[in-house]
Formats: structure tokens, sequence, C-alpha cells
């Protein structure tokens, strides 16, 4: 299977007032076309700025310091701000985490659409507006002749969140980064969501970066998991593998505090415990079997 990205070694920090913040260190993961690959965590472990970072919109005081990001074998690091502007919603899109402020509450969503499309298609006037009604036709909303002259305070969270996919679609991408794309949604929205993204994925020969906190919505979505703590990957597998035989303390903490149907109600749940002890060592990201690896603490 090919390579489509290919992330090596990355770090970035922030640097503060106060010091060196390190918010993504030594991360290393790929994905293969078509493949739902998914990058969980607690919050705070650096999984939206891993994503940030592959897009380079990291913004000051953030940096990126080291590593390399490959797209098809080519090192996006060394890109000209020109070249990813051009690629950024045409090759890799990405939906951000809150549509509501994603979104821009002056223009109509039929304008943001377009804005996307002209850029990168080229297609202007009646073309263009042609083009996002049918982009809003792909991701499920009703009447998109008529919401394409809809406002974002006009709809509800759950069409927001699909605006937002079918910007992000619109110019037909190879990888689309997904940042907690259901967060904020009732389960019925949720359930919607996630089926239009495994059908678009099919249809499209899509691959997908999903990132969440939601062990669930892994279970149900990727092929394969990043497990991040701390702003390192500490355990990446197969879904299957991942959840019959984690192999790293903090994955076994992490699926132990998933509420289940076995749950003792009123009793406390399960949280996550694990930290590297100073006495500990975190051995390089080694190959533990053909699909999976983990960082292995002595």
């Amino acid at each position: 299977m090919s390579t489509l990205l290919e992330v090596k070694n990355l770090q970035t920090q922030f640097f503060t007032d106060d010091g060196v913040i390190t918010a993504v260190d030594g991360v290393s993961f790929d994905i293969a076309p078509a493949e739902i690959v998914g990058l969980v965590g607690e919050s705070g472990c650096g999984k939206s700025v891993t994503s940030l970072s592959i897009l380079r919109l990291v913004s000051n005081p953030g940096k990126i310091t080291a590593g390399e990001i490959l797209w098809k074998g080519n090192n996006l690091l060394k890109y000209s701000e020109k070249q990813m502007r051009a690629l950024r919603g045409n090759d890799i899109a990405m939906i951000f985490q809150e549509p509501m402020t994603s979104l821009d509450p002056l223009y109509t969503v039929g304008n943001q659409i377009i804005e996307a499309i002209s850029l990168h298609q080229g297609l202007k006037g009646k073309a263009a507006r042609e083009k996002a009604i049918e982009a809003l036709r792909d991701v499920g909303i009703p009447e998109p002749e008529k919401r394409v002259d809809s406002y974002p305070h006009q709809m509800s969270g759950g069409m927001r969140q699909r605006v937002m996919i079918a910007i992000a679609l619109s110019c037909n991408p190879e990888l689309l980064i997904a940042d907690e794309p259901t967060t904020a949604l009732d389960v019925t929205v949720q359930a919607k969501v996630l089926d239009l993204l495994k059908k678009l994925r099919q249809e499209r020969q899509m691959a997908i970066l999903l990132i969440t906190h939601n062990m669930g919505l892994v279970a149900e979505m990727c092929d394969r998991v990043a497990v991040m703590h701390g702003g390192k990957i500490v355990e990446m597998a197969s879904v299957q593998e991942i959840f019959a035989n984690p192999r790293h303390p903090y994955t076994r903490d992490l699926l132990k505090s998933i509420p289940t149907l076995e749950s003792v109600p009123k009793q406390p749940l399960s949280t996550v415990t694990w930290e590297p002890s100073e006495a500990e060592r975190v051995l390089p990201l080694a190959q533990v079997s053909e699909n999976h690896f983990a960082r292995v603490a002595v």
C-alpha cells in the first residue's frame, strides 16, 4: 500500500514569555490512500496542534522546529506559502473543531463554499453557485437551493457542521483532516455526520485523519489508531489490536475510562492515572508487529 502522508519526528514548540512549551514532541505516523487513521488522546495532548502543523497553520508564538511532513514524498516544510495555499483545501482539507467560530457570520454559507471553489477550481458565477449547491446536497442538507443563501446563525449546529464538511469536500481533496467533527452534536446528528464521512470515503477513496478523544467513535470509524499523550505518540496499531490487546499502560487506562453497559450506577468511573515516572525511560517508537508498534517504558 502506497503512502499518501508521512509525518516524521515532527516537533512543534511555542515560545512564550514563561519559556518554551513543546506541544508536539517527535510525532511520527503515516496515512495510506482511502485509509481512516484515528489520532486519540486527552484534551491538551497535542492532537489539534499536530493537525495544524500538517497544514502549516500554527500561528505565533508557535513554530515547527524539527521533522518532516511528506505529502506524496514531498516535504511540505520546504513549500512556499503560495504552494501551501494551493494545497490547502485542494489536496488536503480540514474540518475545524467548532463550526460556529470557523464560519464567517457576515457571509452566506453559499458564498463561503464558492470562495473555496473559485480559489482552487477557477469556477465563477453561476457555475460556482451550482457547484456550491451540489456540495450542500452531497452532505445531506435539505433544500440546498434555498440553504445556499442562509447565514450560519440561521442553521442548526448539525447543519453548520455539514456546511464545514461541504466546504472541505468541495474541491475533492485526497486527505480530509477532521478535528473533533462531532463535538457538541447530539447523538442522532453525530451518527448522520459519521455515516456521511464513511460514505464519502468509500465513494471518493478519500483518506481521513480523524482527531478525537471519543474511543467509541474510533472503534466505529477507523482502520488504525495513534494514541497520543504529552505531545508524543505512545502507541499505534490497527483498531482491532488497540481494543483487544493494548500494549501501553496509557492506552489501557484510556480504554478503561470508557463507560460501559456494565458500569455500576453512582460508582466513580475509572480515570486515566498513568504518568511516566522519572525512573522510566521511553524508548524510540519501535515495531512490535506488522501493524502494531508501541513506546515501551523500562
